[in-house]
């Protein structure tokens, strides 16, 4: 009977180490996805909410007459909001008006809203960038934590990177084992602790991959896991193509700081230079026909140059990511100097655009969001059930946190996980190390107090 204890025993070392990294884990990360589940959910339909808020901006009536040109709109723009320009986006739509971006003399960019056929301005909003307005702005700065700097872009990161492993551990424990009960139905009544350990195991078998493709798809963003996998992806030669770069001049900005939302397989790609620093600056008009010539997709934005060797820059990120492009143009010439498309990329650049695509609610319309909103809600729905179920399960006084059994050493098993996972989320690394340092203090000290 030796062999057969000692495997059970492992097996139940297993399980319970398990189990308390994942209790550990879901405790100390369940406030920040709920953050994160809140804010994407609204920031799904950024869009729907800008357009509702600021209907009398947004939104103009179609006519049948010819809009006006674009260098008379933002003249009106300018009368109306003086200040230097920034950039102009024609309109995007029949029903849409053309957005003129000025810095005013008090510093502050404001996007002012012109009506195309009339030229009447309609308005302005303090410039909320790729978000749309000042409640959205703020709304992704929430959800990236941006507000609190950069060490909470890295605890982001590694919650992230935990909700992986959580997922990969809540599969573990969840696996049936010759139970009949719980596995894809919830027993017992509201209020029972039976009824919120079948609901949290449920839901996360349920919601287990949007938790993942999720994750997986923000990491990108993230500040090193990002950059690490932007130069993994470039050495293989399955990112930004080589190349690109070579006919032309760049400045030491990258194009995140040129437009207000860069592909993020570019978007610290440095911004080209026009060819000469003199001359006579190309009209806005030309430039705008020469971006419609090109066949950009409407709804593009067009950052006018400051500095003598600056670029018109035309970039659209539409709903259609195949159509995702970037477009230099000369600043005297007004012809393109490069343009990049999706089509572009290397595989895994394709891969991370359509990702982020998916990850924003954009790729499929409304089928997209209203799926990922589904999944938000049951994201927030398994946390608040883990949190209940904690809460009542934990003795009076005690954090009641799952014990190792007595005498077991950590699982060869666990080891391994902790070292791969560390490894490929190396925020999530550094959280393993503190914890175990935590850990191992602790077992000191009650070795202390039972000696």
């Amino acid at each position: 009977m030796t062999g057969p204890l000692q495997g059970g025993a492992i097996g139940s070392a297993l399980y319970r180490a398990l189990w308390r990294w994942h209790f550990f884990a879901g405790l100390i990360c369940a406030p920040i996805v709920i953050l994160l589940s809140v804010t994407g959910a609204i920031y799904l339909f950024k869009d729907e909410i800008n357009d509702r808020l600021h209907r009398d901006l947004r939104i103009v009536a179609p006519q049948t007459t010819e809009r006006l040109a674009p260098s008379a709109l933002v003249a009106k723009a300018l009368e109306a909001h003086p200040g230097t320009l920034k950039g102009y986006a024609p309109p995007a739509a029949p029903d849409r008006p053309a957005e003129v971006k000025i810095v005013g003399t008090d510093g502050l960019k404001d996007v002012v809203y012109v009506d195309p056929y009339d030229g009447r301005v309609l308005g302005s909003l303090w410039d909320g960038s790729s978000a749309g307005s000042p409640t959205m702005y703020v709304v992704r700065k929430l959800h990236s934590l941006e507000y609190v700097g950069w060490f909470a872009e890295r605890i982001v990161e590694g919650v992230a990177g935990w909700m992986v492993l959580m997922t990969a551990s809540g599969i573990y424990l969840w696996w049936p084992r010759g139970q009949k009960g719980g596995v894809v139905t919830v027993r017992g009544r509201p209020g029972k602790r039976m009824f919120w350990r079948d609901l949290h195991a449920v839901t996360g078998i349920f919601v287990s991959i949007f938790i993942v493709f999720l994750a997986m798809t923000g990491l990108p963003w993230s500040g090193y896991w990002g950059k690490q996998f932007y130069s993994a992806a470039y050495a293989v030669g399955m990112g930004m193509p080589d190349g690109y770069w070579d006919k032309y001049p760049v400045s030491t900005v990258p194009l995140k700081d040129t437009i207000d939302r860069a592909p993020w397989i570019v978007e610290n790609q440095p911004t080209p230079l026009s060819k000469t620093a003199s001359g006579v600056p190309a009209k806005l008009d030309d430039v705008v026909r020469t971006v419609d010539g090109l066949g950009m997709e409407p709804g593009y934005a067009i950052v006018i140059p400051t500095k003598p060797d600056g670029v018109f820059t035309a970039s659209v990120y539409p709903d259609d990511i195949t159509k995702e492009r970037v477009v230099h143009l000369d600043q005297y010439t007004g012809k393109p100097l490069f343009d990049m498309q999706l089509k572009d990329l290397g595989l895994f650049g394709r891969l991370a655009e359509w990702g982020v695509s998916i990850h924003m609610g954009q790729a499929f319309g409304l089928a997209n969001q209203l799926v990922l909103l589904a999944a938000l809600v049951a994201m927030v729905g398994l946390t608040m059930s883990g949190v209940v179920m904690w809460w009542k399960r934990r003795p009076a006084g005690s954090l009641g946190a799952p014990r190792l059994p007595a005498g077991t050493t950590v699982p060869k098993g666990l080891i391994v996980i902790a070292i791969a996972g560390g490894l490929f989320f190396p925020m999530v690394g550094i959280s393993m190390l503190a914890f175990a340092a935590i850990e191992a203090a602790a077992f000191g000290a009650r070795r202390l107090r039972t000696a």
